[in-house]
């Protein structure tokens, strides 16, 4: 397969599942590169839906840490002791992504809500894990994109937290976290950006 028409594939299927934004979709041209894709969203302030394509290109594991360090960035030093316990929750998992693990990120995400990054994050641990089913239930598997759009939702929560005049830099920070993830894992491995 032409290396041109692979790239257009992978930045196609990843923008297709990551849902974005119609003005974001028209800045897809055949031959670019996924992580020069990010670089035009990044540029034209499409924010959200550079978060959005990141966090469906990654793999859950790597995902869930980019929200996790989004997340505890966002909180500050003095993040109230919920969010603290969801982010340890979360770190827990990611160093140890078992069931039991998953299942407590998720309980601590609810404590501290899910409309905050600490809980999105969490959430997105157990959306990583095996089984949205208690337990002692048979297991039902987790439907493919929900780890990535809880990513989203802590990446999103961390940019927006604090200060509003700050979001465009945090956005900025945090999605070029995530490419470097994209880069260290040799995501797009052979494909010049």
């Amino acid at each position: 397969m032409d290396s041109a028409v692979q790239e257009n594939s992978i930045t196609e299927s990843v923008a297709s599942v990551a849902e974005l934004g119609g003005e974001a979709m028209a800045l897809m041209k055949p031959e670019m590169h996924p992580l020069d894709f990010v670089a035009k969203l990044m540029e034209k302030q499409f924010y959200p839906d550079a978060v959005r394509f990141v966090a469906h290109a990654l793999p859950k594991r790597e995902a869930v840490w980019w929200a996790w360090m989004s997340a505890r960035r966002g909180s500050g030093e003095n993040a109230p002791p919920k969010i603290k316990a969801s982010l340890e929750a979360t770190e827990k998992w990611i160093a140890q992504p078992t069931d039991e693990n998953c299942r407590e990120a998720k309980a601590a995400a609810e404590i501290a809500q899910l409309g905050t990054a600490a809980g999105c994050a969490g959430l997105a641990a157990f959306f990583a894990g095996d089984s949205l089913a208690p337990p002692d239930c048979p297991a039902v598997p987790p439907g493919p994109y929900l780890t990535a759009k809880a990513v989203t939702g802590a990446v999103i929560f961390a940019a927006m937290s604090g200060d509003p005049n700050q979001a465009p830099e945090k956005f900025k920070s945090f999605v070029a976290q995530g490419v470097d993830v994209t880069k260290r894992l040799k995501l797009w491995e052979g494909k010049q950006a």
